[in-house]
């Protein structure tokens, strides 16, 4: 588990709280361990920004050299706002409507269709195009139910035994398929799972279904340890096995393939810490709640996938441990970020750390209760590079309804 630098209790104090902290370095070696573990001279990777939009992080992410994995039309204005090139761009939106398309088309992106409908009413729009597609590997692989996106009942991706139709309306409107694209599900701890999801879609993958390919893509879902006793991906293993049946393939082509992956959580979960204030204690008959200024509207993924997230308390980090339920301050029962847990004695005013906050945390995040979003900061070598002030309470509900 990644092991912060980062004085989390002086930027608490000098910042406020709620805060979301993202350590851009972190994002630069998540990066950098996944080039070189997969040793690939035509790898490409795209960042799926619906893990986390932050503007400043977009901007980070591009200086890199990393693409964007887009899923609506509003994740493309700001990725193109970020200064992310047009061409380092994958649309990869599901159930759009024709409006959708034509916006998108309208911008300039590759589109990754996932469904019959989708690739006829595109190529019913825009004919003699160049597309990607989205099969679904046939395999169930996730960490919560939730965000397993293959398998037979999934509504992700097109069939695997719907291939030939998806081919035949490609040829009726003169689609050029240049990638071929699979998603299995997120946090795959069973290697083996996500090898034979990459078995799946490389068994479909031949010169003669796809003369015009260019490049494969498999997607995200890389595991990342959420528990300080999970252990990291084993590049040792999965690289090479990844890698060798690439190259089986590049052998039916004739020629190097790009290699295509979209990580999310990979990149940005550890680089991310919310700060939290606790303002209440209960003692309900020995049962101890620590009530804080934050909630589910902050960060969604414990009541929402029965998530972990690590949590110290900065401001009292020696204490004598006690055991104790850490809620929100959203009106309903599940606000709850840990239960039963572990922790050096709480206090009121204490400021507590949520780690691996920077996947599906703010980025799913809420207005409800009427509680404005968290401040958000970017650290770079250790220096704040980047702040965005929380909203006031006034200012929030003056811009809510600003037009009426």
């Amino acid at each position: 588990m990644y092991t912060s630098k980062t004085n989390f209790l002086d930027l608490a104090k000098q910042y406020a709280s709620p805060l979301y902290v993202y350590e851009l370095d972190q994002v630069k070696k998540r990066y950098e361990e996944l080039k070189t573990g997969l040793n690939y001279k035509q790898l490409k990777v795209h960042y799926a920004m619906k893990a986390n939009y932050n503007l400043h992080l977009l901007k980070y992410v591009n200086s890199l050299g990393i693409g964007i994995d887009a899923v609506s039309p509003g994740e493309i204005y700001l990725a193109l706002k970020a200064g992310v090139a047009k061409e380092n761009i994958i649309f990869t939106a599901n159930n759009l409507t024709n409006e959708e398309i034509s916006e998108a088309q309208a911008l300039g992106v590759l589109f990754n269709l996932g469904s019959l409908s989708e690739i006829k009413r595109y190529g019913e729009l825009f004919p003699n195009q160049k597309i990607c597609i989205r099969v679904n590997p046939d395999v169930i692989a996730g960490s919560h139910a939730k965000i397993q996106t293959g398998g037979p009942l999934s509504k992700f991706g097109i069939l695997l035994e719907h291939l030939n139709e998806a081919l035949s309306i490609c040829k009726q409107y003169n689609l050029t398929v240049i990638g071929v694209h699979k998603h299995t599900g997120s946090g795959i701890k069973d290697q083996e799972k996500y090898l034979q999801a990459v078995d799946n879609l490389l068994a479909i993958v031949t010169p003669t279904n796809f003369p015009g390919l260019e490049f494969v893509d498999f997607g995200g879902g890389l595991f990342v340890p959420y528990h300080p006793e999970e252990k990291e991906i084993d590049y040792q293993k999965f690289a090479p096995a990844v890698l060798s049946k690439l190259l089986a393939t590049n052998k039916l082509f004739d020629r190097e393939l790009k290699l295509y992956f979209e990580p999310g959580k990979f990149l940005i979960a550890e680089a991310g810490h919310l700060i939290i204030q606790v303002n209440t204690i209960k003692d309900n008959n020995g049962h101890l709640i620590a009530g804080t200024n934050s909630g589910f509207n902050h960060l969604a993924r414990p009541v929402m996938y029965d998530a972990y997230h690590h949590i110290e308390n900065l401001s009292n980090p020696n204490g004598v441990t006690k055991t104790y339920d850490i809620v929100g301050n959203i009106c309903e029962t599940g606000d709850n970020f840990a239960s039963s847990r572990s922790l050096p004695e709480i206090r009121e005013g204490d400021f507590l750390v949520i780690h691996n906050g920077g996947a599906y945390c703010y980025s799913m995040g809420s207005v409800y209760n009427l509680r404005t979003l968290p401040a958000e900061i970017c650290t770079l070598a250790g220096a704040v590079v980047y702040h965005r002030p929380r909203q006031s309470n006034q200012d929030f509900i003056n811009k809510l309804y600003d037009t009426y």
